[in-house]
């Protein structure tokens, strides 16, 4: 048997052999690292997607919150994972931007993961005190230029989609205001409610309800369109930042060189997941909009989204370390 016989023998037993394996994927339990603490819109997102899968594919598919380190920690605990999809990793729209925002990259996006599919995404809303003397982001604005650097922001964390989208802000509006990074988005939240900052962004899940209560006034939302939770509520755009738009997406990662077949089979049973009606019931009262992108399409949203992020972080001067 000749040398090139014997690899073209070798490459067709391979290729039988991936194939199967993405036919009969899953056999076990599946574990999906998610770089958060539980209660956030990552999490929840997450568990309705996991829960699903595990009702469709008849495995259990099983939620691993591993926060720290501004969600490199359980990221990086994938990248180091065998490419076989039974570990699997849910980020956030920060995945693409930490690395620019650290001295020392930790990762590379592209090179040690897999991109199988953007989930979806959710606007944020720009919300301030009841007492702000303002009624929308457009007056607001007008307040902050009128005194520069009174006013306060909060944020989740330092390089979270919501100090993003402050940053943003400030830049397009040439605004100046202070941005204080707390830890995590319920204290942030709290800070706002109780006064003592004027200002947040922040996924609609989180802050909604305490607009609903009267506890936040709402001044805009960063998607490109209105949305029907607050239909009077403007855009970014809107009040005067035009072309602005910036939500907070989420997409499914495995560990790099995933067999392609295999990275499909994910995906197709992701994208059903997301259809069936007690998900879209559930994320639909997040405020969640669903995408379930092709991998081929999810990789090149990811360059383009790193092209809009290293322009904001180089020109804002924004780091982490």
């Amino acid at each position: 048997m000749t040398g090139i016989l014997k690899a073209l023998l070798a490459t067709g037993v391979g290729l039988v052999a991936t194939l199967a394996f993405g036919q009969t994927y899953p056999s076990k339990p599946v574990r999906i690292v998610v770089p958060y603490p539980a209660g956030g819109t990552v999490d929840a997102v997450t568990r309705v997607v996991a829960q699903r899968l595990s009702e469709n594919l008849g495995q259990q598919f099983l939620v691993d919150n591993r926060p720290g380190a501004s969600g490199t920690l359980g990221s990086k605990l994938v990248a180091t994972s065998a490419p076989d999809g039974y570990t699997l990793l849910v980020q956030a729209s920060t995945f693409v931007a930490t690395p620019m925002l650290m001295s020392t990259t930790t990762y590379d996006i592209e090179k040690d993961f897999t991109a199988i599919t953007q989930l979806g995404s959710v606007p944020m809303l720009v919300t301030a005190h009841p007492g702000v003397p303002a009624k929308d982001l457009k007056e607001f604005m007008a307040a902050i230029r009128k005194e520069p650097g009174k006013y306060t922001f909060g944020t989740s964390a330092v390089g979270s989609a919501s100090h993003l989208a402050e940053e943003a802000i400030k830049h397009d509006g040439k605004l100046q205001f202070e941005i204080i990074p707390y830890k995590g988005t319920a204290p942030a939240l709290t800070e706002v409610m109780g006064g003592h900052i004027n200002a947040m962004v922040d996924a609609l899940p989180s802050t909604l309800p305490h607009v609903k209560s009267g506890k936040l006034k709402p001044l805009a939302v960063t998607s490109a369109k209105r949305i029907a939770a607050l239909p009077d509520v403007p855009t970014v755009a809107e009040s005067g930042l035009t072309g602005f738009e910036m939500v907070s997406w989420y997409g499914l990662w495995g560990p790099a060189k995933m067999p392609a077949d295999l990275t499909q089979r994910i995906r197709n049973e992701v994208a059903k997941a997301l259809a069936s009606e007690k998900a879209v019931k559930v994320l639909g009262d997040y405020g969640f909009s669903a995408t379930a992108s092709q991998p081929a399409d999810f990789t090149a949203y990811i360059r383009q989204e790193k092209a809009r992020f290293s322009t904001l972080i180089r020109e804002a001067k924004i780091k982490l370390d």
